[in-house]
C-alpha cells in the first residue's frame, strides 16, 4: 500500500514527466519585421504555426507578457495579436512557437478571480492545477450523444420564472441597451441557489465595476464561483479570450457532474473584441464595421455551452447582449438570438417608468418554457400575456379619454389588473428571491396576505 503523501508525491512527478513531455525537442523560432500598434508581423514561422496558435517574444514569457496570438498566416510570415499592450519591443526580436493555450482548472479554484489566462488576480494566492488541463477551444459535445433539457429551473425572479422560465441546459441572452438594468439583473440570476457551480465572465467592464459585481451580486454565491475578468482597458485579445477561458472552466466542471450556471457579460464586447482582432488580420468589414469570422466566432462559443453526454451536468448559459443605440436588430444581436434557446429583452421605457427588472414581456420568449411550465400555468400566462397586449394596445386611446368602462368585458378586466401584474412583478436585488413566483402573483392579485 503506498500512503496519501506518496501519492500526491506520485501525482507530481507524472505532471511533472507529462509538460516535460509535451515540451519539444527542437524549438522553432521567428523574427519580427513589422510593428504597429495593433498587431507584429513575424518571418519564418508560416510553416510552423496553425491560426490560433500562441508565440512568445524572447525565449520565456509568463502569462500575457510578451505573449500573442497567430491571427493570420502568408508566404511572408505571420501576423501576432499581442496580448499584453505595449509588450514588443524591438525590430529582429526572437519569436517562439508556444502552441494552443491550454488550462487545468481544478475545484479549488471555487471562490477565486483570474484573468483570461486562468492565472489568480485576486491576491489569495497560486491557483491549485488540474490533473488535466483542457484547450481554451474545446469543442461541444456530440449532437447525438448530448442529454436533452428536462429539467426546470428556478431562478428567484418572478417575472423571468412565469413569463421566459429556464430549464438546466437552456441557453438565453439578455438585450439590454445601456443603463437599463441589464448588470442588476445579471447580479439577481447569479444568486440563485439551483445551481453547484457559477462561472462568470466580466467582458470589457469597467474596472470599478468589477469589485461590485463579485462583493455585492457574487456575495452569495461567491464560495461555489469562478469570475473570470477581462477589463475594458485591456487588449482585444485578452477580452476576446476572457469568455472562452470561462467556457473552459465551466465545462470542467459540468464534465464533473454539476449543474454550471454561466453568465458572460457581455458578448458583444466580445463580438467587438474580435472584431479589432479581424481587422488587424486583414479581414474586409462586411455589416456595421463586424467582419465575418465574427459571425462564425459566435456560435462557436455559445454551442459549446447547454447539456452535457448522457449522465453528465450540464452548462445553463445567461448571456447578456448590449445592443447599441437600443437597435435590438443590429447584427449581434440578430445572430446572436437566432443561436440562443430563448431571449429576454430589457426596454427603456419601463425603466423610464421605473418598473424594475424592464422586462418587456411581450418580446421576451423561452424556446423550453413548455418544459418547465404545467398545463394550467401554461394557459395562465397565455390569458396574461393576452392581457398586458390589451392594455398596452390601448394606452394612446385611455389617454386621450376615449375609454369608459362597461364596454369591453375584457378591457376592463386588462385595466383593472394589468397594472397590479407589473407591480408585483417588480424586484431589486435587496428583495428576497421568489419562492413560488405563480402563488406569489395569485396573491397580489387577490389581496392575500
Amino acid at each position: 500500500m503506498i500512503d496519501r503523501p506518496a501519492d500526491g508525491a506520485l501525482a507530481k512527478l507524472e505532471r511533472a514527466m507529462t509538460q516535460a513531455a509535451a515540451e519539444p525537442l527542437v524549438r522553432v523560432s521567428g523574427a519580427v519585421t513589422e510593428l504597429s500598434p495593433s498587431h507584429a508581423r513575424v518571418a519564418g514561422l508560416s510553416s510552423f504555426v496553425k491560426l490560433g496558435e500562441c508565440v512568445r517574444f524572447g525565449p520565456e514569457a509568463e502569462g500575457a507578457r510578451n505573449r500573442g496570438e497567430v491571427v493570420r498566416i502568408d508566404a511572408q510570415g505571420v501576423i501576432v495579436k499581442t496580448f499584453e499592450a505595449g509588450a514588443l519591443t524591438s525590430l529582429g526580436e526572437r519569436v517562439f512557437r508556444a502552441g494552443p493555450l491550454r488550462i487545468a482548472p481544478h475545484p479549488g479554484w471555487k471562490g477565486r478571480v483570474v484573468n483570461a489566462f486562468g492565472a489568480p488576480i485576486d491576491g489569495a494566492g497560486p491557483l491549485p492545477q488540474g490533473d488535466r488541463s483542457a484547450m481554451i477551444d474545446a469543442p461541444p459535445p456530440s449532437a447525438m450523444r448530448r442529454a436533452r433539457v428536462a429539467w426546470p429551473l428556478r431562478t428567484g425572479v418572478r417575472v423571468i420564472d412565469i413569463f421566459t422560465p429556464l430549464c438546466a441546459g437552456q441557453r438565453i441572452g439578455i438585450f439590454a441597451g445601456s443603463g437599463v438594468g441589464k448588470s442588476t439583473l445579471l447580479a439577481m440570476l447569479a444568486g440563485s441557489k439551483d445551481f453547484d457551480t457559477v462561472v462568470v465572465a466580466l467582458v470589457g467592464e469597467r474596472g470599478r465595476e468589477v469589485r461590485e459585481f463579485l462583493d455585492d451580486a457574487l456575495a452569495a454565491n461567491r464560495p461555489i464561483s469562478v469570475a473570470v475578468v477581462a477589463t475594458g482597458d485591456e487588449t482585444p485579445s485578452m477580452r476576446r479570450l476572457a469568455p472562452r477561458t470561462a467556457m473552459a472552466i465551466a465545462e470542467f466542471f459540468r464534465d464533473r457532474g454539476d449543474r454550471v450556471l454561466l453568465i458572460i457579460d457581455s458578448v458583444t464586447r466580445f463580438a467587438h473584441a474580435a472584431r479589432d482582432v479581424a481587422l488587424a488580420a486583414g479581414e474586409p468589414p462586411v455589416a456595421r464595421g463586424y467582419t465575418p469570422s465574427v459571425f462564425s466566432d459566435l456560435p462557436k462559443l455559445l454551442e459549446r455551452a447547454g447539456p452535457g453526454e448522457e449522465g453528465g451536468g450540464s452548462i445553463t448559459g445567461v448571456f447578456s447582449v448590449l445592443v447599441d443605440g437600443d437597435d435590438h436588430n443590429d447584427p449581434v444581436a440578430d445572430a446572436v438570438r437566432g443561436t440562443l434557446d430563448g431571449h429576454i429583452v430589457l426596454d427603456r421605457a419601463i425603466a423610464d417608468q421605473g418598473r424594475f427588472p424592464a422586462v418587456n414581456v411581450l418580446a421576451s420568449i423561452s424556446r423550453l418554457a413548455q418544459i418547465a411550465w404545467t398545463a394550467e400555468q401554461r394557459d395562465l400566462v397565455v390569458k396574461l400575456r393576452g392581457m398586458i397586449a390589451r392594455f398596452e394596445d390601448s394606452s394612446d386611446l385611455r389617454l386621450m379619454g376615449g375609454y369608459k368602462a362597461g364596454q369591453d368585458a375584457d378591457l376592463d378586466q386588462a385595466v383593472a389588473l394589468a397594472p397590479k401584474i407589473y407591480k408585483a412583478l417588480q424586484q431589486s436585488p435587496q428583495s428576497t428571491p421568489s419562492a413560488d413566483a405563480f402563488r406569489e402573483l395569485a396573491q397580489s392579485l387577490t389581496g392575500a396576505s
